[in-house]
């Protein structure tokens, strides 16, 4: 490969087939990629009304670029909605930032992606290569590359989240601390032992604010997801109010974003009767 840089970009033509594992909802793939990006607040509300009634899901790897070390990875993610019109959000996955550590935003259209690849300090992708162009069909991904040439694409593996420099110390240490201050009313609805316990092998953790579904004013939503020893991942769902009689700040923290939610809207309703 002249110059060492491999570019790949994909054209999925005939359209996303909506094959996704059924062990991810829909809406949980919204919030896997939401909460990896660095720039998910910037995403308008109204784009992503809909999501939680989605019917599927479909990802694929649009294009690559890797020279020199450096990485970029454009990946598209549709939603059939209920109404039967789609919805697509694009992920930029690169680790040309400071420290190399990868990286990854999501976009609304495919305009706003090309802008912001054009940005990264990567070699110009018409420079000498190796450039593969594939359309990939919807059954098998087989595709025909050339006379008698195919190639067979495996299926897009699902993007892990990326955590910092390994810290045990700190991290069981915040976990701690996240458990502590739990004011949940309902006292059943805190994470148990069983997860105090697990959060004892922490080794590295992250702290997400959650954006694009509407939460009510006065209220915050963090997820705080929590590498494990084994390489398992744990999150904690975190929401921040002043819905109490005296106004006082409260924290409450619950094991999943629905039960979370669900307390958001419980408090937003008690305080509106007030």
């Amino acid at each position: 490969m002249p110059g060492g840089v491999l570019s790949v970009p994909y054209d999925y033509e005939s359209g996303p087939t909506y094959d996704a594992p059924s062990h991810t909802s829909p809406e949980e793939q919204l919030a896997l990629l939401l909460g990896r990006s660095i720039n998910s607040f910037e995403l308008p509300d109204e784009t992503l009304e809909g999501i939680d009634c989605a019917l599927a899901y479909d990802s694929s790897l649009h294009s690559a670029h890797h020279s020199a070390g450096l990485h970029r990875e454009t990946y598209r993610h549709t939603w059939l909605l209920a109404d039967g019109s789609a919805l697509t959000l694009w992920e930029l996955v690169h680790n040309t930032g400071r420290d190399g550590v990868t990286q990854h935003e999501v976009y609304v259209t495919a305009d706003e992606v090309h802008l912001a690849t054009g940005r990264l300090p990567l070699a110009p992708e018409a420079a000498p290569g190796f450039d593969l162009e594939v359309s990939l069909a919807p059954e098998g991904r087989e595709n025909v590359v050339g006379p008698g040439v195919r190639v067979q694409f495996p299926p897009v593996p699902p993007r892990r989240r990326t955590f910092g420099p390994a810290d045990p110390d700190s991290s069981v240490d915040h976990a701690r601390r996240l458990l502590r201050r739990a004011e949940n009313p309902e006292v059943e609805t805190r994470p148990g032992p069983g997860t105090a316990r697990l959060l004892r092998e922490a080794c590295a953790h992250q702290i997400t604010q959650a954006f694009g579904r509407r939460i009510s004013p006065g209220f915050a939503l963090y997820e705080h997801a929590f590498l494990l020893g084994d390489g398992c991942e744990i999150s904690l769902w975190e929401v921040e109010h002043t819905a109490t009689p005296d106004g006082r700040h409260m924290c409450e923290v619950y094991p999943t974003q629905e039960a979370a939610r669900a307390a958001i809207e419980r408090r937003a309703a008690t305080r509106v009767r007030r």
